[in-house]
């Protein structure tokens, strides 16, 4: 019995520190501080890393320079390659000299804040937010910068996000949420936890072949168990 109230009385302290929580508090320190509420699995193996970062990684200074001066007579363009590339002080000249509007579209609609967001350049996509930024803009498949965030595992740049207000439950034309893109990504273990202890987040939402996020979590056999947050935290609060 004494087991039981204990465990009461801890579920009864986290339910109060949860309603402590301002709606744009920072949810990375909230995962630092109650990782101990998160479910124990299995881990991935997989570094993460693909011949692409190597790629990157081995490139030089002055082929950035390079890529630029071809895109000089095209700002727009410029503008949404340094999103990606992680350009801060071109973005920063871009905007400032106001050469390219800060919600500017490539073919298939994605913003330079869509860019950062999936290629993981938090100082960027701050920029780009403090200069405007539309942080629920979508694509032609109706992705926002969170989703694209999500997709990538990009943790900072998905809470950066959420604390600048996006949409954790926006759906795609496909009636996919952030937290269905997180599911099916077999290296998304820590975005995961970030949108699961959402308070806000919706679990049961369904995309358009009527599956839950948890659904697409069991099918990838992969941090499915992470969904015992939502029972065991988030609904502790009511909405």
């Amino acid at each position: 019995k004494m087991n039981k109230d204990k465990q009461g009385d801890e579920d009864d302290n986290d339910s109060e520190l949860f309603e402590d929580f301002t709606e744009h508090f920072n949810q990375l320190e909230l995962l630092e501080t109650h990782r101990h509420l998160i479910p124990v699995g299995t881990q991935s193996c997989w570094s993460g890393q693909s011949d692409d970062d190597d790629d990157e990684q081995e490139r030089s200074e002055e082929w950035y320079e390079m890529q630029e001066k071809k895109m000089e007579k095209n700002p727009e363009k410029l503008l949404l390659w340094a999103a990606e590339n992680n350009r801060l002080s071109t973005v920063q000249r871009l905007l400032r000299e106001k050469l390219a509007p800060v919600n500017a579209r490539d073919e298939d609609q994605y913003t330079p804040l869509h860019r950062a967001a999936y290629s993981g350049h938090l100082d960027v996509a701050h920029e780009l937010v403090a200069q405007g930024a539309d942080v629920h803009a979508q694509t032609v498949d109706g992705w926002t910068p969170l989703h694209s965030a999500c997709k990538w595992n990009n943790t900072r740049v998905a809470a950066f996000l959420l604390q600048q207000g996006a949409d954790i439950n926006a759906q795609t034309n496909g009636l996919l949420t952030p937290l269905h893109i997180a599911a099916g990504n077999k290296n998304s273990r820590e975005t995961l936890e970030l949108l699961l202890m959402n308070r806000y987040v919706k679990p049961d939402l369904k995309n358009n072949l009527d599956e839950t996020a948890l659904d697409i979590a069991r099918r990838t056999d992969i941090y499915h168990y992470l969904f015992e947050i939502v029972e065991d935290c988030i609904n502790a609060v009511s909405p």
